[in-house]
């Protein structure tokens, strides 16, 4: 039997301190919709420490479909729902609602347009106070730059001029025309930020 797992590295070295954000966020009990599940490991992490929630992975690539299907049959984890194909740029979404919204590192490797849909995708399903969380690297004006990030910025470019770090302002003013709060911000490690909004 093929193994469909895949690895993001990233994800052991981001999962604990996003897990701990989400303790504070997250709802008693309810369903999380993940956005771009990716590899299917973070949200294994997050359903084995939170399994008073239900989680629904999405992606839409059938190869990390199959990843997250196959994390999921590892861990056992019985609080996660088989993953759905989900392309936030194609309306209506194939979950019609969730308590909670969790976006980790798809804003900058996608175009503009998929944070557009991402952010009305999510008013849509969402009640008030629902949660819409980002993770990811961000610019904010009022905050310099790490070279490091700007460095990523240009790798990113160069792959597809569609991508990049993106101005937090701007997600957010997307958002408030999407009647979603001013973000909380938590700094993260390699200088990522958790970003949430809450449906007003």
């Amino acid at each position: 039997m093929t193994d469909s797992r895949q690895f993001a590295p990233a994800t052991q070295r981001n999962r604990d301190p996003i897990l701990e954000v989400l303790k504070a966020e997250l709802p008693a009990s309810g369903l999380v919709l993940e956005i771009a599940s990716g590899s299917g490991e973070h949200v294994v992490h997050f359903a084995e420490a939170l399994p008073g929630l239900s989680f629904q992975p999405s992606d839409p690539n059938p190869a990390a479909l199959a990843s997250i299907a196959a994390w999921t049959a590892e861990a056992g984890a019985a609080n996660v729902r088989a993953p759905v194909r989900l392309d936030v740029t194609e309306r209506p979404w194939p979950v019609a609602s969730a308590d909670a919204i969790l976006c980790i590192n798809m804003v900058h490797i996608s175009p503009w347009e998929a944070t557009a849909a991402l952010i009305e995708g999510a008013a849509a399903i969402l009640p008030a106070g629902g949660l819409l969380y980002l993770y990811g690297p961000y610019f904010r004006r009022e905050v310099e730059t790490a070279p490091s990030n700007l460095a990523f910025d240009r790798s990113l470019r160069d792959r597809n001029p569609a991508w990049g770090i993106r101005d937090l302002a701007e997600v957010a003013a997307l958002a408030q025309r999407s009647k979603f709060s001013r973000p909380r911000l938590t700094e993260m490690p390699a200088n990522n930020l958790s970003v949430v909004f809450r449906q007003i």
